[in-house]
C-alpha cells in the first residue's frame, strides 16, 4: 500500500486542537549528535548515526535543496521535528518531502514513514505555520512539532491515539462494506426485490445499484481526495490509480446503457480501504514498539535542590544534580549512585532477567527500575542524551540504512508501475480496436490499474526490518540499520576477541615470582607502578592486586606504551619494562636461565580455564627446578615456566630493567559460563567457522579456545594484524561478524561485515562504533541475534517473492483472452490479501526471544 491513513475531512474536524510541543516526554529524541562516520577497511559502510538522510537513503526519504548543501547557512539552520502519523509509506513520504522542499528557505528534509516523523532544516525566514501548511496541502495532518514557537501549537492537530479500526476512515469503510453487502444480497440473493428506482434517458438505476453507489461514496471519497493530492503532486501512486479505477467504473456505469460496474467499483472502494487500514495497523504496531521504548523513561523526577525535595520535568535536570529514587520507582536519568544500595532491574536496557545489585559508585541507567532500596543518583547525562534516548534515536534511524533487497525492490518498482500502467492503457484504448469486446477489455484495463502499484511488494522489507529491530531493542540488542540486520543473517564466520568477550574480562593476579634477588612484593610494586598509566585490563588487575597487598607507590616518569608488547617507564630514575616475554627477548635477555629469589609467591586465587585446582604459585617453580640442577635456584622461563603458566590459561608479564629480569607476574581471566554454549548454538545455527583473535600468547589463547570450542585460535596479534585476519576471513568465508568490546577492537569491528560490541550500555564509543551492540554483558544474546537475523532474511525473501509472484501471475492472467479474473479477486488477492500476509509474516519476528532453543 502507499497511503496508509491519509487524512479525510472528518478526521481533520475530529482532531482539531493544539499542537503538543515535542509530544512524548517533552524532550526531543531526534539526532543525538553522534554523526561520526568510521572508516571501513575492507567494507563499504558507515558506523554510527549517519546523520542527514539523502534521497538515496533506504527506508527514510530525504532531500537537500540544491545549492544549500554544506553551506554556512545549513550549519546555522533551525531544525524542526514534525509528527505526521498518516505518512506511513514511501509514496506518502515522497509527497511530503517534495511539498516541504518547495518552501523557500528550506534547506534539508528527512522523512521517516516508519516512525511518521519529518525533520526539516530551514533558515530564519521559514515559520512553523508555513511548513505545516505545506504538509497539510498534500493531505497529511501534522499532530505535533518540536518547536518553541507557540503559534505553531495552534496550527497543528491533536494526535489521535485511538484504534485504527475505530477511526473515521474505518467507520466509513464499514459503512461502505455494509452497503456493498446489501447490494450483493439484493442483486444475487433477492433478485425479485431488485427493482428500478430511477429511469432516465433509457437508463435504469436498480436498488442494488443504488446500494452500491452509497458504498462507493462512503468508501471512495477519501480515496478520490487522496488521488487529487497525488495528481497535484504528479505522483503515479496507488491513490491516483485507485481513484482512476473507481471513477472510471462508476462514471461509465452511469453513462453507458447496460454497462453496470457498480459492484466492481464498490468492491474497489471497500477492499482498498481495508488494505489501507491493515497497513496502517501494521505500521502502528511498529511505532508502538518505539513508543514503548520511549515511555520507559519517566517524564518527571525528584531532585534535591537547596536541601529540599522538588519534583521537576526530567528535561530541566542538569548534569551533576542529585536525583532521589524511592523503592519501586523508575530511575529517571543516567547517573552514578552516591548514596544507598538496591537491586535494579536493568532488563529495559540490557535485557538481563535478574536484577543487578547497585551501590555507591555504580552506574545506573534511565528507564531501569529500582527494586528495593533508596538511591541517590548523581546525573551524568541530560535527558535527551541518556542511554535509552540514544537507543530510541538509533532504532528510529535504523530504517535509513536500506537492505540490499529493499534497494532491489525500489529499483524494480520504478520500472514495474510504468510498465503495468502502460499495459492498462493499451488494454483500455488499443486492445478493443484490435480484438473487439470493449467491455471485457475495460475490466482488464481497470484490473491492471489496480495491480500497477506494488504495494505489498514495496512494504515487505521495511515492515520486516522495523519489526526485527524494535524486537531486538526490547531484548537488549541494538541494531543500527536494516542492512546490518540483513548481513548478520548472512554471516558465515564469526571472529571473537578473547578478553572481555569469551572471557569475563575480570582479570586477577594469580602468581608472582621474584627473580635475581627481587622479592615478590617489590616485583608487584614495580609492575603496578609501570602499569598504572596503562588502560589495558591486565594493567588494572596488577594495580588492583598491588593495592590489595599494600605495595608501596614508586615515582614514575617518561611513561611509554610499546604497542602490542608492553610498557616502559623510569622508576626512581631507572628505566624499567613490563610486558610479554618477547619484549625481554628483544632486549637481549637469555630467558633459558634466570635465578629464583624464593619458592615463588601467590597473590589472588583465580585459575585458568583449563585448571581445576587452586594455583599455589609454586607449582611452576617446583616443577622446573629439576631442569637446572647444575645451577642453584635456576629457572628455565622460556622452555618450561612460562609455558606451564600459559597452559593453565594464564597471561605472563615479565618485569625488569634493561640489565636484568626482576620477576614474573601471571594473570588469569575466567571463561564466561555461557561462552561454550554460545559457540555451539552458533555452529548449530549454520555458522561455518568460529575463530578467536587475541593479542595474548599462543598457549593462553589455546587454553581458552579449547575451553569454548572455537575452530581457530589466532594469538599474538597486534591491532593491525587483527584487521588483516578479519580481511582474510572475509576472503575465505564472505560475510564475517567480529565480536569485541567496541573500544580496543574498533579497527577490527569496522573491517568486519558486521561489528558487534559487547556490554555497550553506558559506553558511547561502543554504541557509535559498532553496527550492532549487545547492551548487556551477555554473550548468549549472540545466538538470538543470529537467529533473529536469519529468520528476518527468510521473512523478507518470502514477502518479496510471494508478493512479486502474485502480482506477476495477475499481470499475466488479466490480459489473456478467455481468462476472466474478477475485479474483486484482483483487489482481494493482489492488494488486501498480500498486505495481510506480508505484515502478518513480518510480525513473526516479535515472537523470537533470546531463550528460544
Amino acid at each position: 500500500m502507499t497511503t496508509g491513513g491519509q487524512g479525510d475531512p472528518d478526521d481533520d474536524a475530529e482532531s482539531a486542537g493544539h499542537t503538543d510541543v515535542d509530544s512524548g516526554h517533552g524532550h526531543t529524541h531526534g539526532d543525538s549528535g553522534h554523526d561520526h562516520t568510521h572508516g571501513d577497511a575492507g567494507s563499504d559502510r558507515s558506523h554510527g548515526n549517519t546523520g542527514a538522510a539523502t534521497a538515496s537513503d533506504a527506508g527514510t526519504g530525504g532531500s537537500t535543496v540544491p545549492g544549500d548543501a554544506a553551506t554556512a547557512d545549513d550549519r546555522d539552520a533551525t531544525e524542526r521535528l514534525f509528527d505526521v502519523p498518516e505518512m506511513d509509506c514511501s509514496s506518502c513520504a515522497d509527497k511530503v518531502d517534495r511539498a516541504l522542499a518547495s518552501v523557500d528557505g528550506v534547506q534539508r528534509v528527512e522523512t521517516s514513514p516508519t516512525t511518521g516523523r519529518v525533520t526539516v532544516a530551514h533558515d530564519a525566514s521559514v515559520t512553523a505555520e508555513s511548513l505545516i501548511a505545506a504538509v497539510e496541502g498534500v493531505g497529511y495532518e501534522v499532530t505535533s512539532v518540536d518547536s518553541g514557537d507557540e503559534s505553531a501549537e495552534e496550527a497543528g492537530g491533536e494526535r489521535d491515539d485511538g484504534s485504527v479500526w475505530t477511526s473515521s476512515r474505518a467507520r466509513k469503510t464499514w459503512v461502505s462494506g455494509l452497503f456493498l453487502g446489501l447490494g450483493v444480497l439484493v442483486q444475487f440473493g433477492l433478485p425479485g426485490a431488485n427493482g428500478a428506482l430511477v429511469a432516465l434517458a433509457e437508463r435504469e438505476l436498480l436498488l442494488a445499484d443504488a446500494l452500491y453507489l452509497v458504498g462507493i461514496v462512503a468508501g471512495g471519497a477519501i480515496i478520490v481526495r487522496n488521488g487529487y493530492y497525488s495528481l497535484r503532486m504528479r505522483s503515479l501512486d496507488i491513490d491516483f490509480l485507485m481513484s482512476a479505477a473507481i471513477l472510471s467504473a462508476t462514471g461509465l456505469s452511469l453513462v453507458v446503457p447496460d454497462l453496470g460496474y457498480y459492484v466492481e467499483a464498490a468492491s474497489l472502494a471497500f477492499l482498498f480501504n481495508v488494505a489501507e487500514l491493515l497497513e496502517r495497523y501494521s505500521v502502528d504496531r511498529a511505532r508502538d514498539s518505539l513508543t514503548e521504548l520511549l515511555e520507559l523513561s519517566p517524564d518527571v523526577a525528584t531532585v534535591r535542590r537547596d536541601d529540599e525535595r522538588e519534583t521537576v520535568p526530567v528535561e530541566s535536570i542538569a548534569v551533576g544534580e542529585t536525583v532521589l529514587v524511592e523503592p519501586g520507582e523508575k530511575i529517571p536519568m543516567d547517573g552514578v549512585v552516591r548514596e544507598g544500595t538496591s537491586a535494579v532491574d536493568q532488563a529495559p536496557i540490557t535485557g538481563e532477567s535478574v536484577p543487578v545489585d547497585k551501590g555507591v559508585g555504580d552506574e545506573v541507567f534511565a528507564g531501569t527500575i529500582n527494586e528495593g532500596g533508596y538511591l541517590e543518583v548523581e546525573t551524568t547525562a541530560a535527558a535527551d542524551d541518556t542511554t535509552i534516548a540514544r537507543i530510541v534515536d538509533l532504532v528510529a534511524d535504523a530504517e535509513s540504512n536500506k537492505t540490499d533487497r529493499e534497494q532491489f525492490v525500489e529499483r524494480f518498482a520504478d520500472y514495474y508501475t510504468p510498465v503495468v500502467v502502460a499495459g492498462a492503457l493499451v488494454a483500455l484504448f488499443v486492445a478493443p480496436l484490435l480484438f473487439g469486446g470493449w467491455t471485457a477489455w475495460f475490466v482488464r484495463g481497470i484490473s491492471l490499474l489496480v495491480i500497477a502499484c506494488p504495494c505489498a511488494f514495496v512494504i515487505s522489507t521495511p515492515v520486516t526490518v522495523v519489526s526485527g529491530v524494535t524486537s531486538a531493542a526490547e531484548h537488549g540488542v541494538l541494531i543500527k540499520g536494516g542492512d546490518h540486520l540483513e548481513r548478520m543473517g548472512e554471516v558465515d564466520a564469526v571472529a571473537f576477541d578473547k578478553t572481555g568477550t569469551l572471557t569475563t574480562g575480570e582479570l586477577r593476579v594469580t602468581d608472582v615470582v621474584g627473580l635475581n634477588g627481587t622479592s615478590e612484593g617489590d616485583v608487584l610494586a614495580c609492575a603496578s607502578a609501570l602499569e598504572r598509566r596503562s588502560e589495558h585490563p591486565i594493567a588494572d588487575a596488577i594495580v588492583d592486586a598491588a593495592g590489595e597487598h599494600g605495595a608501596p607507590d614508586r615515582e614514575v616518569a617518561d611513561f611509554e606504551s610499546i604497542t602490542g608488547k608492553g610498557v616502559r617507564a623510569d622508576l626512581d630514575g631507572e628505566t624499567h619494562y613490563a610486558g610479554k616475554p618477547g619484549l625481554f627477548a628483544d632486549l637481549g635477555f637469555d630467558l633459558d636461565h634466570v635465578h629464583l629469589t624464593t619458592d615463588g609467591g601467590f597473590v589472588g586465587g583465580a585459575t585458568g580455564p583449563s585448571s581445576d585446582r587452586e594455583s599455589d604459585g609454586g607449582v611452576a617453580v617446583d616443577d622446573t627446578r629439576a631442569l637446572c640442577d647444575d645451577r642453584a635456584n635456576c629457572l628455565d622461563l622460556l622452555a618450561d615456566t612460562i609455558p606451564r603458566l600459559q597452559s593453565d590459561g594464564k597471561t605472563v608479564v615479565l618485569v625488569g630493567t634493561a640489565d636484568e629480569i626482576e620477576g614474573v607476574v601471571a594473570i588469569a581471566d575466567e571463561v564466561r559460563p555461557e561462552a561454550r554454549r554460545t559457540v555451539e548454538r552458533l555452529r548449530a545455527g549454520g555458522v561455518a567457522h568460529l575463530a578467536m583473535l587475541t593479542g595474548d600468547n599462543e598457549r593462553t589463547a589455546r587454553a581458552v579456545g579449547d575451553a569454548v570450542g572455537v575452530d581457530e585460535v589466532a594469538a599474538d596479534l597486534l591491532p593491525e594484524q587483527k584487521v588483516e585476519r578479519v580481511e582474510t576471513l572475509r576472503e575465505e568465508y564472505g560475510t564475517v561478524a567480529m565480536v569485541g568490546d567496541g573500544i580496543n577492537d574498533a579497527p577490527a569491528l569496522a573491517t568486519a561485515s558486521v561489528g558487534v560490541a559487547m556490554g555497550a550500555a553506558g559506553t558511547d564509543t561502543a554504541i557509535e562504533t559498532a553496527d550492532i551492540a549487545l547492551m548487556g554483558d551477555d554473550l548468549s544474546k549472540l545466538p538470538y541475534l543470529h537467529r533473529l537475523a536469519r529468520t528476518g532474511n527468510g521473512v523478507i525473501r518470502q514477502n518479496v517473492w510471494g508478493s512479486l509472484l502474485v502480482k506477476a501471475a495477475l499481470a499475466v492472467a488479466i490480459p489473456l483472452p478467455g481468462v476472466t479474473v474478477p475485479l474483486w479477486f484482483v483487489v482481494l488477492a493482489g492488494d488486501v490479501g498480500m498486505t495481510t500476509v506480508v505484515t502478518g509474516n513480518a510480525m513473526r519476528l516479535t515472537r523470537i526471544a533470546p531463550d528460544d532453543p
